[in-house]
């Protein structure tokens, strides 16, 4: 029994494991993955690519609105670069070694008459690129001080900032009673000097010259009676007749009336011969000061009127009706107002000195202003200053900008900014 029951356990034993071990269907389920291991292992272990990813994003998105910006304030839109582009290319067509094959004929010939045809416009429009780009402030070239030349209390004030005066306008009345006593008084002292000129010219009248013919005339009969009593009376001396207190008399008549007829006689000579050079030279002196002293006088009467030196805008008001105005207190750094000639006006820049060789004299410019971009006004480059700036390693550069004259002061105004665009000189 023990020996048929052997043999059977011996099989049962060895198939015992095989009934332990997993079945086909278990090792499958076995090595499919779960869902929930698909999905982690689906997910990024780390957020670290999607910051850096966000961040460049956000970095591009502000590099392109900086340029954009950029571009608006110089005020060049991408259409006019592309033109530039293509009008600075060189006009090469292109001329194909091989071939055309048979099918290509056709598209080859339409593209190079195309391609002709944009050289072509393209050598209409020459090209004058950019070489150089700053920025400035706007001045007024032609800027006046309008001060008093004279001294007094403002009785009508004509100013207001912005207003547009012409030559010779009449901007202030300064009070003028002072003056105007002083130019009569020279004017009364000039006529009395060319009065007493006008006599010394002149001369003698003919009746003065014959009053004093007649007074000597007159003379010469009283010294001939006078001589005959002389004559008597020295005779009747001889015979003690006479006393000698009358022949003394009559020897005194005698002789004080010839030296009488030959005074009347000498100055009858000078009223036939006129005045000497002498008093007609300081008469005439003094007219000629006189002259100067009213001329002077009127003068300071004009110049209580003070009137516009130069057509342009009134810019800035310093005094109001009423106040005492003295020219020697103002010393020309101050004045009543300020007026400036707003059409002709220049754009003040330093150029550094490494971009300085870009720039020339007549050089070509567009200027505009930062506050309106889109108001673009043509430029030349007028001068360059002839000292440079050591401290800022920069010349001083002026533009000359003509603006029209609805425009004035409206969009480049004295002390603004304003970008300047320098052109190349067009190829020869």
């Amino acid at each position: 029994m023990s020996s048929q029951n052997t043999p059977s356990s011996s099989l049962k034993d060895r198939d015992s494991p095989r009934e332990n071990a997993p079945s086909l269907d278990d090792r499958v389920r076995s090595l499919k993955i779960a869902k929930e291991d698909r999905l982690d292992s689906q997910r990024p272990t780390s957020k670290f690519p999607w910051l850096v990813s966000i961040v460049l994003a956000v970095v591009c998105s502000w590099l392109a609105y900086r340029d954009d910006r950029l571009m608006s304030s110089i005020g060049f839109e991408r259409s006019a670069i592309d033109s530039t582009v293509e009008a600075v290319k060189p006009a090469t067509p292109v001329v194909s070694s091989s071939k055309p094959e048979k099918g290509s004929k056709s598209v080859e010939s339409t593209s190079s008459s195309a391609q002709l045809t944009t050289d072509k416009s393209a050598s209409d429009k020459p090209a004058n690129p950019i070489a150089l780009e700053s920025r400035g402030y706007v001045i007024a070239k032609h800027q006046v001080l309008v001060s008093p030349q004279v001294s007094g209390r403002i009785m009508s004030l004509n100013i207001e900032e912005g207003r547009r005066v012409v030559e010779g306008e009449v901007l202030a009345e300064i009070e003028r009673t002072e003056y105007q006593a002083d130019t009569e008084q020279m004017r009364g002292v000039l006529m009395r000097n060319k009065a007493e000129l006008s006599e010394l010219q002149t001369g003698a009248r003919p009746q003065e010259i014959a009053g004093a013919t007649a007074d000597l005339q007159e003379q010469e009969e009283v010294v001939s009676q006078l001589e005959s009593q002389f004559k008597r009376l020295k005779e009747a001396l001889k015979t003690n007749s006479v006393s000698m207190t009358e022949f003394e008399q009559a020897q005194s008549s005698f002789f004080s009336t010839r030296k009488r007829i030959e005074k009347l006689r000498q100055s009858l000579d000078m009223m036939k011969e006129g005045p000497r050079k002498e008093r007609i030279a300081m008469a005439e002196a003094a007219v000629i000061q006189a002259e100067a002293n009213l001329a002077k006088s009127q003068w300071r009467l004009d110049n209580c009127t003070l009137r516009a030196p130069i057509s342009g805008t009134i810019l800035k008001k310093n005094a109001e009706k009423g106040n005492l105005v003295n020219p020697v207190a103002f010393s020309g750094s101050t004045s009543v107002c300020d007026i400036a000639d707003l059409s002709d006006l220049e754009i003040d820049l330093t150029i550094q000195e490494r971009d300085i060789s870009k720039v020339f004299v007549n050089q070509q410019c567009e200027v505009r202003s930062e506050a309106f971009p889109k108001r673009v006004y043509k430029g030349t480059v007028s001068r360059l200053m002839p000292i440079a700036d050591r401290a800022k390693g920069a010349v001083p550069v002026r533009v000359a900008v003509r603006v029209p004259e609805e425009e004035q002061g409206m969009y480049l105004k004295p002390e603004m900014s304003a970008i300047v665009v320098f052109f190349s000189a067009p190829p020869q």
